[in-house]
């Protein structure tokens, strides 16, 4: 549920420049995770390149917003509703940067496990699955933070868990692999980084999903299960 207009346009003015900001943000983490899960494949230089550009762009758009939430608290002195939107902006912000961070771990690891100098390769069958569901998952929370409506938060708390499990089931496929065949254990530490920066960016979709909640709701469903996060929510 949207917030109704503002009573000041100055105050309007600069948050839906932020906003506008934000899903920019949101956007190009969007494209530089899936860049970085197609380095899996490839392990293209010019794609991890692109991944690179792609962190240079999520940087620059967290600084413009941190100053424009600066100037909105400095110069409208925002009451209680326009205060949690604007630390539902900052702590979104945060979470984008962080997923930028965490897809370049991932094309630079790919990188390592591309390069054909390992003499052998576990199959990728889990970590794909787990890298689409991360995917999935970071889009349905952007269009969350996008629309502000918490209405299918508790899903994507759901769909995280999912992740969390995906990454029990990876270590438990290397550790198989590197007892068979100790040949493969530099190799497998690299898919074992990748899956854990996969399993980060579920974590970081799934706060974006809870900061819209508390922008709503006002509730702090932060360690909250998903039936929790779905009362939060309000009804549908």
């Amino acid at each position: 549920m949207l917030p109704g207009p503002h009573t000041l346009r100055s105050f309007d003015q600069l948050f839906d420049q932020a906003r506008q900001q934000l899903a920019q943000m949101g956007a190009r983490a969007e494209r530089q995770l899936a860049d970085a899960i197609e380095c899996l494949n490839s392990g293209s230089r010019g794609l991890i390149d692109q991944v690179m550009r792609h962190e240079a762009v999520i940087n620059e758009l967290e600084r413009s917003i941190d100053a424009l939430a600066g100037q909105i608290m400095a110069r409208q002195k925002p009451a209680a509703n326009d205060l949690r939107l604007l630390i539902t902006l900052l702590k979104a912000t945060t979470d984008l940067e962080r997923i930028g961070d965490e897809s370049k771990k991932i094309a630079l690891a790919a990188r390592n496990v591309s390069s054909g100098r390992w003499p052998m390769r576990p199959p990728y069958v889990e970590i794909d699955r787990m890298a689409r569901n991360a995917l999935d998952l970071l889009r349905r929370s952007v269009q969350i933070l996008n629309r502000l409506d918490p209405q299918d938060a508790a899903e994507v708390s759901r769909a995280d868990a999912e992740v969390n499990d995906a990454l029990r089931n990876v270590l438990r496929q290397l550790i198989s692999y590197m007892i068979e065949d100790p040949r493969t254990i530099s190799m497998c530490l690299d898919v074992l980084f990748i899956a854990k920066s996969l399993e980060r960016i579920g974590d970081h979709a799934k706060n974006l999903a809870e900061h819209v909640v508390y922008a709503v709701s006002g509730e702090d469903v932060r360690h909250a299960s998903p039936d929790e996060v779905a009362r939060a929510a309000g009804p549908a």
